[in-house]
C-alpha cells in the first residue's frame, strides 16, 4: 500500500512541479532575451533532462556492468518515449480541449517547419546512433564528442532564434512572487532551480517504486527497465506539454517535446560512447526501430502540414509495437 500512495505521490507532486517550473522557465526566457520557441526546445528542455543526463552519467561511471546497461537503455528509452508517448500525449489532451468546439482539424499557428527540421535533425543524429551500436571499432568512444557538439550546434541556432524575443504578456505572475506583475531575476531563477531539484527527486522516487511494482505485477526486469522506467524517467517533459496544451501554449509544448529528443539523442549517447562498449542487443534494435518509425510518421505530418490531434495520437501506436516485440522477444 505504502508503494501505492509514493506512485501516487510522486506523480502528483511531478506535475505540481512541473506547473511552476512551466511558469518560472517562460520568465527566464522573457529575462534572456530569447526566441519564444527557444524557450520550450532549450529552456524547458534542457530543465527536464539535464538531471536524466546526471544520472546517466553516474550509472555508467559508478554503476559496473549493470551500470552500462542502465545507461544505454536509457539513451534508447528516452528518446523512444518522448518520440511516440509524448506526442501522443499531446495529441490526446488536444483532443480532449477542442473536441468542446468540434475542432480536430490541423493545428493552426504552430511552427511545423521548425518542428520537421527538428525531426530532420534528430532523425540524422538517431541513425548514426543506432548504426554506431551495431558495429565495433577502436575509435568509437571519440565520436561521442561529435554528438556533443551536434546539440551545441542545434541549441546555437534555437537561442538564436528569428531576432523575436519571448514575450511577457500574458504570463501568469511568478509563483514566488504572485503579487509582483515583474518577478526579480533572483525570483525567477530560485523558481527554476527549486523546481527542477523537487521534479528530479519525486521522478528518481518514481522509478524507484516502478522497481517493486514489476515484480509484484509479475513482469520480468528488461519490461520495467525499458517500458516502465523510460516513461517515467521522462515523465517531467510530459506533464510540460500537457501544461502548455491545457493553456493553449500547443507551439511550446510541441517545442519542449522536439527539444527534450535532441538532448536525448545526443548528451546521453556521448556518455554511453564515452564510458561503455555502446553494443545493441535485440531489445534496444526494437527499441531505435521503434522511434526512426514513429519519427518518420511524424516529419511526413509537419513537412505536409497535415498535423491534427489524432494523427498525434498515432505515435503511441509505434511504443505499444514496440511493447508487444519486447513481450514476444522475451517469451
Amino acid at each position: 500500500m505504502l508503494h501505492v500512495v509514493l506512485l501516487l505521490g510522486c506523480a502528483v507532486t511531478i506535475y505540481l512541479a512541473s506547473e511552476a517550473f512551466v511558469n518560472a522557465v517562460e520568465w527566464l526566457g522573457v529575462r534572456m532575451k530569447v526566441g519564444p520557441v527557444a524557450v520550450g526546445t532549450i529552456l524547458a528542455a534542457v530543465g527536464t533532462a539535464l538531471p536524466e543526463s546526471v544520472v546517466t552519467l553516474v550509472a555508467v561511471l559508478f554503476g559496473g556492468h549493470s551500470g552500462a546497461d542502465i545507461g544505454v537503455g536509457a539513451a534508447l528509452g528516452g528518446p523512444l518515449v518522448v518520440g511516440t508517448v509524448a506526442y501522443a500525449v499531446v495529441g490526446g489532451m488536444l483532443l480532449l480541449r477542442r473536441r468542446a468546439a468540434g475542432d480536430a482539424g490541423p493545428l493552426d499557428g504552430t511552427d511545423l517547419r521548425g518542428l520537421a527540421r527538428d525531426q530532420t535533425w534528430f532523425l540524422y543524429i538517431f541513425v548514426v546512433k543506432v548504426a554506431l551500436g551495431l558495429v565495433a571499432f577502436s575509435i568509437k568512444p571519440w565520436l561521442g564528442v561529435a554528438f556533443l557538439l551536434a546539440y551545441a550546434v542545434y541549441a546555437f541556432r534555437e537561442m538564436r532564434g528569428t531576432g523575436q524575443h519571448a514575450s511577457a504578456e500574458g504570463l501568469e505572475p511568478l509563483t514566488f512572487q504572485r503579487n509582483r506583475p515583474v518577478p526579480t531575476t533572483f525570483a525567477v531563477v530560485t523558481q527554476t532551480l527549486v523546481t527542477v531539484v523537487v521534479i528530479f527527486a519525486a521522478s528518481q522516487l518514481f522509478v524507484a517504486q516502478l522497481a517493486w511494482a514489476g515484480p509484484a505485477l509479475g513482469l520480468p526486469a528488461a519490461v520495467v527497465a525499458l517500458l516502465l522506467s523510460p516513461v517515467a524517467t521522462e515523465l517531467p517533459e510530459i506533464m510540460n506539454a500537457v501544461i502548455w496544451v491545457r493553456q493553449g501554449k500547443t507551439s511550446l509544448a510541441l517545442g519542449n517535446i522536439s527539444g527534450a529528443m535532441m538532448i536525448q539523442a545526443t548528451v546521453p549517447s556521448a556518455l554511453g560512447l564515452f564510458f561503455t562498449p555502446w553494443k545493441f542487443d535485440t531489445p534496444l534494435v526494437l527499441a531505435g526501430a521503434a522511434t526512426l518509425s514513429s519519427v518518420l510518421y511524424l516529419l511526413v505530418l509537419f513537412r505536409r502540414a497535415q498535423v491534427t490531434p489524432r494523427r498525434l495520437l498515432v505515435a503511441g501506436g509505434f511504443y505499444l509495437a514496440f511493447a508487444a516485440g519486447l513481450i514476444a522477444d522475451l517469451s
